[in-house]
């Protein structure tokens, strides 16, 4: 599915919410820009990420994945994608997972996965505004931004650059990494971007014998969270080992999680579009 909005009305919808943000990239037409954040590490983020952009692309949505997370890049590994991505011009060509999702990182740039990037704010800032500007997104209904844990420079230069349509907040059930999270919901906040909902990663684990739900962490605490905050619970993840077996073998996409298309549609119908031909084999 490729969308119909013209550069023009996706530029517009930013300034009509006020902010100065980049324009749409060269050559490409990015319909709805998605951040997915946390204010704690260990959360599960990225394959969080991982799995929304999967989950988006097999319903028929064009889709790519902007790996923010500079110093601590895991996209390409999650997607088992390498190599430096091929230059048209002067500019980058994003890999192709094997569901069509579109991928840029500073993972493929570097000589060895083992290598530290050792680079300041500036540095990293700068990184995050190169994979927008001088990438061939081409044409986007979605746009997926893994951003690094917490409220430092790399979250502030996504939320204050680029047109970040809304931010998906990842957590697991603890109270510190609640706590936490609550900040990262209060910067996006304060710089005006809309929080759609949280996903609660290794919310319970599925006895294998008898099938029971069990709840490591207690329950509700992120339904609270929820509700304290104003801000609806898209649903929870299992603490599921083949997440992780999946994800360190280079197959996320064959992991399901169906009800982070849920995203997806909380977006179109926000923006009043709940066509069939938008939402492509789901009915509206």
């Amino acid at each position: 599915m490729t969308s119909k909005a013209t550069r023009e009305e996706i530029e517009a919808r930013t300034q009509e919410r006020g902010l100065t943000k980049l324009g749409q990239p060269p050559e490409s037409t990015i319909r709805y820009v998605v951040a997915v954040m946390s204010g704690k590490g260990g959360v599960g983020k990225s394959s969080v990420s991982a799995l929304l952009a999967s989950e988006i692309a097999r319903a028929g949505y064009q889709v790519g994945i902007l790996d923010a997370d500079i110093t601590g890049p895991s996209i390409p590994r999650l997607f088992g994608l390498s190599g430096t991505p091929p230059v048209v011009g002067s500019y980058f060509l994003p890999e192709k997972s094997k569901l069509g999702v579109r991928v840029m990182s500073v993972g493929f740039f570097l000589e060895h996965q083992d290598d530290p990037v050792i680079w300041r704010g500036p540095l990293i800032g700068g990184a995050i505004k190169q994979f927008w500007t001088d990438v061939l997104w081409g044409d986007l209904d979605y746009l997926v931004v893994d951003l690094p844990p917490g409220t430092g420079d790399a979250p502030l230069t996504v939320l204050q650059l680029l047109p970040v349509d809304a931010v998906v907040m990842v957590t697991t059930p603890q109270t510190l990494a609640l706590n936490i999270v609550k900040k990262a919901v209060t910067m996006a906040q304060l710089l005006q971007v809309s929080v759609l909902g949280f996903i609660e990663n290794m919310a319970y684990i599925t006895c294998p014998g008898c099938g029971k739900r069990i709840e490591p962490f207690g329950g509700e605490r992120v339904q609270e969270a929820s509700s304290y905050l104003g801000v609806p619970l898209i649903g929870s993840l299992p603490m599921d080992p083949r997440i992780s077996t999946l994800g360190d073998e280079g197959r996320i996409e064959e992991y399901r999680a169906e009800f982070l298309l849920e995203v997806a549609h909380m977006l179109e119908r926000r923006n009043g579009n709940t066509s069939n031909e938008t939402v492509r084999g789901h009915e509206t």
